[in-house]
């Protein structure tokens, strides 16, 4: 692990570092493969270069560090760096697997590596030293990818935006004065700002897609079940692991490479039919798509995210699918009174085991205002009131089963807002403000963490200033196939690829 005295300190929201302790990654990219070429390539590209022998693991990942030398202390991305022990990776000898040579962030949550820190971006887990790695990680490293770091993530995941006070706030790439999103928008900066094609993140209320609208990234947030939590978790209500990345592609073979279950996991999604990457690369046919404008909290939607869910709704009719408006058949206070208790066991979980391992109690400064406060709030709640939100969850993923027999696909805006300005969805605030405006940030995205389906923000409509806007849609339990098939046909129709910001 590299010296943990390198960390990365914060000044003014914006992550400042010493020379010092930046010395041994500010080599310069080598001549032979410049950042143009590096910024035209998916990480399969990346990968068959690797591959073939036109270009080294180690040239590419020096010019990753480049990058990341030269974005991340303005866009605050990368909370942790591993760049020396990414370069002794990279040297060799490398799995052959579909992402040899490609470099890679982890997501600052939930995510270990054996020897590094998690701080799950809280001050209460500043020196959590992981001594195991995590399945899905394990099955990264196998694919060939070379891990060079870690990205910000809010406390715990607990809000659509990546702010702390741990680590300061990650900014947009598309302007500096918005959120990059959350709670894997570390990840999402990191990527949009074209430091690597494809980071982890993870989804337990929208923390995949939230960030990928917000960054004009792919975001694809698999079934329940797709991907193994373990070892020590062996199973996740609402939480699920997988990527943003640049291109469909790479979103679908990282989850043919990580996607099966382990020894002990009871729920597994079942198998695909062929392997992912193929289906991303075949048209669906004839889809019925329900379009959803109206969303869970029945808050406003910004005329934007209006525009882009019709004008995907347009686009989605011209390559032959049925489109047809249709309400959701989810009662919004017996959804949120439900989510909210689930949500707060993992919550108060994670500091109970985090008391155990210290051998004393968290304490208000331990913790952001908000986190504490909900904290205090939930930690006594009871089996029982557990017990009835899942029992009522259950009858709302049925509920939405039974529409989906009608719909292959359900499309709506991803967020009811443009990218949030850094700020509103802070945990380091007062409760009014930031409830005011976290109401409506996960509104379309937290019912398929509830429901277990897959769920892609894909992004096809930027704002009149400049900000990404995606467009969500989401497909029956275990269908990612057939979310990845019109994906890949979205992505020919109105490709995105090569539309990035000027950071």
């Amino acid at each position: 692990m590299d010296d943990p005295s390198r960390r990365t300190l914060i000044k003014q929201g914006l992550l400042a570092a010493t020379t010092a302790a930046l010395a041994p990654a500010l080599r310069s990219a080598p001549t032979g493969l410049s950042f143009a070429d590096y910024q035209q390539w998916d990480a399969l590209d990346i990968a068959e270069r690797v591959r073939s022998g036109d270009v080294s693991a180690p040239e590419v990942l020096e010019v990753a560090i480049a990058r990341a030398n030269a974005v991340n202390p303005t866009l605050n991305c990368i909370v942790e760096t591993l760049y020396d022990r990414a370069r002794s990776v990279a040297a060799g000898p490398l799995p052959d697997g579909p992402f040899r040579g490609v470099p890679f962030l982890l997501k600052d949550l939930g995510m270990m590596l054996e020897g590094t820190i998690t701080t799950e971006g809280s001050r209460f887990f500043r020196d959590n030293v992981a001594d195991y790695t995590s399945t899905v990680v394990t099955r990264y490293q196998a694919a060939g990818l070379v891990i060079m770091g870690k990205t910000h993530s809010p406390e715990f995941g607990g809000t659509g935006s990546s702010e702390s006070i741990l680590f300061g706030d990650t900014r947009n790439p598309w302007n500096l004065a918005h959120s990059a999103g959350g709670s894997s928008g570390g990840a999402a900066a990191a990527v949009a700002g074209g430091i690597l094609p494809i980071a982890n993140a993870t989804d337990g209320g929208g923390s995949i897609r939230i960030p990928a609208s917000a960054c004009g990234l792919f975001g694809m947030k698999p079934s329940r079940g797709r991907v193994p939590a373990g070892p020590r978790t062996l199973s996740s209500i609402m939480s699920v692991t997988h990527a943003v990345s640049r291109s469909v592609r790479d979103s679908a073979a990282l989850l043919d490479a990580t996607s099966g279950p382990e020894p002990g996991q009871t729920v597994i999604a079942p198998p695909p039919a062929g392997s992912f990457l193929q289906a991303a690369q075949q048209a669906p046919g004839r889809l019925r798509i329900g379009l959803v404008t109206t969303p869970l909290t029945h808050t406003p939607v910004h005329a934007e995210c209006i525009s882009a869910a019709r004008n995907a709704a347009t686009l989605c009719s011209g390559l032959g699918h049925a489109v047809e408006e249709v309400a959701l058949p989810v009662d919004p206070r017996r959804f949120f009174a439900a989510f909210g208790p689930i949500m707060a066991a993992g919550t108060v979980e994670r500091i109970r085991a985090r008391e155990r391992a210290l051998g004393r109690e968290v304490t208000e400064n331990d913790l952001e205002p908000l986190i504490w406060e909900r904290y205090q709030a939930d930690r006594n709640n009871s089996a029982e009131q557990l017990y009835a939100a899942m029992q009522d969850i259950e009858r709302i993923t049925r509920d939405v089963a039974l529409l989906q027999e009608t719909y292959d696909v359900l499309l709506s805006p991803t967020l009811t807002t443009p990218p949030a300005k850094l700020g509103e969805l802070s945990l380091n605030q007062e409760k009014a403000p930031y409830e005011q405006a976290a109401i409506s940030v996960s509104a379309f995205t937290s019912l398929f963490n509830a429901t277990g389906q897959p769920a892609m923000s894909v992004p096809l409509h930027w704002s009149a200033d400049g900000l990404p806007i995606g467009v969500m849609f989401a497909g029956r339990y275990g269908e990612e196939a057939l979310l990845f098939q019109l994906a890949g046909q979205l992505e020919k129709a109105a490709p995105w690829f090569n539309r990035l910001p000027k950071v």
